[in-house]
């Protein structure tokens, strides 16, 4: 499911440029303190890795930015969408957020103006995507002296297709524990994607936006819409929606 809401600013909105961190720590503090507690500490485990099985876009609304003291200033409404497959997130979320009436971000407060939910059913072995944050796809490789170095993928290079594929599988498998199809994914560029660099916590993040046009088995292709595109997606990255017209 996504859901996007909407808030108010009774003055502007100040942040600091790179705010993924902050939008986390509210969702978490948004919804019920178990739920919270087991996606924070265990989330959805296959083999050696977790999956917190949500994503959210980047904070949406007129702003302006000023680089010299890296803060960018939202002005007045803004909205941020949240994807994700886990219906009790979704209703915790939802409920928290329309009974409080307000969000904070760091030490901002904005009021909640509403919500809205929509099911993005894939109903196609091809859909056509545009992230509302970025996509982000690496691999941790090793130096020749044995130190360890990331390696952040674009798409379009050869193992995109793959690594992306390797991702939604395991998504699959970790939420429900359950072998999933056989298929690989094959991933197109609508437009030039573009490249994002973002500090989460003080470390480099390096990941791409645009429109895809992905095909492949129908419930990864849900997975993807759902739980989010690539990795590190509840930290704020690989967020997408679905664009009719395939």
């Amino acid at each position: 499911m996504h859901l996007t809401f909407y808030f108010n600013c009774k003055q502007e909105l100040e942040l600091p440029i790179h705010y993924n961190h902050l939008v986390q720590a509210a969702l978490y503090n948004s919804i019920d303190s178990e739920l919270a507690a087991f996606l924070h500490s265990k989330g959805y485990a296959h083999e050696k890795r977790t999956f917190k099985m949500f994503s959210f876009s980047r904070l949406q609304g007129n702003f302006k930015l000023d680089k010299k003291k890296e803060k960018i200033i939202f002005e007045d409404k803004i909205k941020l969408t949240v994807s994700s497959p886990v219906e009790k997130f979704c209703e915790s979320l939802t409920h928290t957020l329309l009974t409080r009436g307000k969000i904070r971000f760091g030490s901002n407060e904005l009021e909640v103006s509403k919500v809205h939910a929509e099911h993005m059913h894939v109903d196609n072995d091809t859909i056509k995507i545009v992230s509302l944050s970025p996509i982000v796809l690496y691999s941790t490789l090793f130096r020749p002296d044995g130190r360890k170095y990331t390696c952040y993928y674009q798409p379009l290079e050869p193992d995109y297709n793959i690594l992306l594929t390797e991702n939604l599988k395991k998504k699959y498998r970790a939420f429900w524990n359950s072998e999933p199809p056989a298929a690989e994914l094959d991933v197109q560029t609508i437009n030039t994607p573009k490249l994002h660099i973002v500090k989460y916590k003080g470390t480099i993040i390096k990941g791409y936006s645009g429109k895809l046009l992905l095909s492949g088995p129908q419930k990864l292709l849900q997975m993807a819409v759902d739980a989010g595109l690539g990795s590190k997606n509840s930290q704020g990255f690989g967020c997408v929606k679905l664009l009719s017209g395939v």
